[in-house]
């Protein structure tokens, strides 16, 4: 294991990043969340003396700059994230996503950070039909999120060297609760629905989807920090887990909220069409390989998860409050 110890997350207060940050923190890393801040912070643990937050833009590349001393490591969650994003403007998804990012990394690199790990997506691969889409497959982007996503890793492999360790991670679908929660991703949309509508529509429901529980997606980072550079550096990894239809998703939501809430009675399930034909079964044998990662949670443990903190209250108003939507979010701030 190397000695890394001072961390700084770009979106560390987002969904992934408010789980993940308490948890570092636990193992007494010194962590710096340089965030825009557009979904509040007040669920971070802002009496830890080992926690820094910064509210700064990506795109203010003086600001990040001024923070990247004495930093060791630089995890890149910062985005517009969701393949919804292109109802918004589309010079913001590419501020964003794609022209800030050359920037933080040579600058990360300038200033002595000592390994970069960029979070892309699963998403890049768009439409396949291979039973297993390994790390080598042509990425097809559908979208303005998946289509930056994949644009900024041969940028990353620019600045890539012996004292620079760069890595790529290719997430799934991210699923489960999260203090900074979703419900614009698939197993969470399906499962306040089933919650709290007491029924499912299904858009499509052929379309594959690979899926990864939060708390994996959490270790995983956490594992990237630790492993050294000689097994990462200049490698990308899938990572996912259950790779599955959205009809097949639906069903176990159905199930597991009729068992957790057997007083809503029957989970109706509907189908109607989408234009969403995202679909792809990914394959993270790599990652498995290379580092011995295996995911722990299933699609039914994020539900049970989900359900959980709805009858403890902690998700209220879930299916009107703009705070648990990215795209709602970002129109209701006017963000440009």
């Amino acid at each position: 294991m190397n000695t890394f110890r001072e961390i700084l997350i770009t979106g560390g207060a987002g969904y992934v990043g408010s789980r993940l940050v308490p948890q570092l923190l636990e193992k007494n890393y010194k962590i710096t969340v340089y965030d825009s801040l557009f979904f509040g912070s007040d669920f971070l643990p802002k009496n830890d003396p080992n926690l820094r937050i910064i509210k700064g833009d990506i795109r203010d590349i003086e600001l990040f700059k001024s923070h990247l001393k004495g930093i060791d490591v630089v995890l890149h969650l910062a985005c517009i994230s969701n393949d919804a994003s292109f109802e918004l403007d589309e010079n913001l998804s590419k501020s964003i996503n794609f022209d800030a990012f050359e920037g933080l990394v040579k600058h990360a690199k300038k200033e002595g950070v000592k390994r970069f790990v960029y979070c892309s997506s699963s998403s890049v691969y768009g439409v396949s039909k291979e039973r297993e889409v390994k790390e080598d497959h042509p990425l097809v982007p559908l979208t303005l999120y998946n289509k930056f996503k994949g644009m900024c890793e041969p940028i990353l492999w620019k600045y890539n060297s012996e004292n620079f360790e760069c890595v790529t991670i290719r997430p799934a679908t991210i699923m489960g609760y999260a203090p900074r929660q979703r419900f614009d991703l698939s197993v969470n949309i399906l499962t306040n629905h089933a919650v709290n509508n007491k029924k499912i529509t299904v858009f499509g429901g052929e379309q594959l989807r690979p899926n990864l529980h939060i708390q994996d997606m959490c270790d995983a980072y956490e594992l990237l920090i630790k492993t050294p550079g000689k097994k990462i550096n200049g490698e990308t990894f899938n990572i996912g887990h259950q790779n599955y239809s959205i009809m097949q998703i639906a069903k176990i939501v159905k199930n597991v909220v009729e068992k957790e809430f057997p007083e809503k009675g029957t989970i109706g399930i509907s189908t109607t069409t989408t234009d969403d034909i995202r679909s792809y079964h990914i394959n993270s044998e790599k990652i498995f390989k290379a580092l011995a990662f295996k995911p722990k949670f299933s699609i039914q443990d994020a539900v049970k998860e989900l359900c959980n903190a709805f009858r403890k209250n902690k998700l209220p108003d879930s299916l009107n409050k703009n705070i648990y939507f990215n795209v709602k979010r970002l129109k209701e701030l006017k963000i440009s």
